[in-house]
């Protein structure tokens, strides 16, 4: 199973995707959603991870497309815990779960499994 995030930045991807590999699960990234959709449209993934602060993002239009895959992933926001808006547009949008980003980092571990539903097959 793959999960997509959707991050341009490097240093927190790359602890991203670390996290999913020790886990077992591997993580591709895109830097722009036009990417992530490209991808997602590819290989539906269980789970999609967005950086809510990504250049560009319509947390809304992202949102609402990736709804309509079949099946539909988990969408997980996160984003800065100051930058209240954001977070609150993530959960109008249909995000499944919206962290700030410390709680993210702090979640990742314990959480990616359930996310991407791996307790389901086992």
């Amino acid at each position: 199973m793959t999960t997509l995030l959707l991050s341009d930045d490097l240093i927190f991807t790359s602890r991203v995707t670390g996290t999913g590999r020790d886990l077992g699960f591997a993580i591709r990234a895109a830097k722009t959603a036009d990417a992530l959709l490209a991808l997602a449209r590819q290989a539906l993934p269980p789970c999609v991870i967005v950086d809510l602060h990504n250049p560009g993002l319509n947390i809304t239009e992202l949102a609402a497309s990736l709804k309509q895959l079949s099946p539909p992933p988990t969408v997980i926001g996160y984003g800065s815990h100051v930058d209240t808006a954001t977070l609150k547009a993530a959960r109008a949008a249909g995000c499944d779960r919206v962290l700030p980003r410390s709680q993210f980092v702090e979640e990742l571990p314990a959480e990616l499994p359930h996310w991407m539903g791996a307790e389901q097959s086992e």
